[in-house]
This record gives structure tokens, sequence and C-alpha cells, in this order.
């Protein structure tokens, strides 16, 4: 596996810091849940690499995001687990891992968000505009930065 400024853990910090308050701010005017795709890769290369401390921070920056979009806390760490455990290996058995992967990886995450809100909340057309801009931001943004 490649190494990537996701394996910094003072970058990684910065970026837990920054979806935190961008979550924090956005949430008072509409339901956005910006940098979850960027948070999922961050636990995955956690898990991945083993890099347990930095694991806690991306939990703890997940609760943050429930909390603030109304999800049950761990959520997004269950969701997380379930595609690292089941839906990633199987990925992973046809290619190796390189940057095209992790694009994959997170729509893979913001599929399962889209069944999890379409579970919890009612589905509309909102949160599919809201998902959908969500995957841009987090695509160019991981494209750009990591």
């Amino acid at each position: 596996m490649t190494r990537n400024n996701l394996d910094n853990p003072i970058f990684l910090f910065i970026v837990l810091i920054m979806a935190i308050t961008v979550n924090i701010i956005s949430s008072i005017h509409f339901l956005l849940i910006t940098f979850a795709g960027i948070l999922f890769t961050a636990f995955y290369r956690c898990l991945r690499k083993r890099y347990l401390y930095s694991l806690t921070f991306v939990v703890i920056a997940f609760l943050f995001i429930e909390i603030n979009t109304g999800l049950k806390p761990f959520t997004l760490t269950l969701l997380s687990l379930f595609i690292y455990v089941f839906i990633l290996p199987k990925d992973e058995s046809h290619t190796s891992y390189n940057l095209s992967s992790s694009y994959i990886y997170i729509i893979f995450f913001y599929l399962g968000l889209l069944i999890l809100w379409s579970i919890i909340f009612e589905l509309n057309t909102t949160i599919l505009f809201t998902l959908f801009i969500n995957v841009i931001v987090d695509l160019l943004f991981f494209g750009a930065f990591l």
C-alpha cells in the first residue's frame, strides 16, 4: 500500500478538525455531511495500517458529524466497519490498491449512507441532491489534497 497524506497524524488531525468545523457551521442552515467520504478513507487507512490512536480521532469526528446531522451515535462508524469487513475484501480481490480504488471506496460509502438515510429519514430529492454534491466535493478534495 502506498503512503499518502492520511498516514501523517498531524495532517489527519487537521483534516478531522476541518471536517468537524465545516459540519458544525453548515448544519445550522441545511443538512450537510461534507468530508464523510474522506473520513471513511481515513478510517480505512487507520484500520488497514493499524493506527489505533488516529482511528480513535476518526471515530470521534464521526460522532460529531452524526450528532450534527441527527443520526444515531456510531452509525457512520458501524457503516464504515461493515463496508471495510464485508464489501471491500470482495473489491480488493479483483483489484489492487491504487488511487482509483479509493474513489470507488468513497462511492461505496455514500451508497451505504444513501441506504442508511432512506431507512432513518424519508428519501426525497433534497437528500439525493445533498449526497450528490457531497460526493463531488469529497472526490475533488480527495483528488486535490490526498
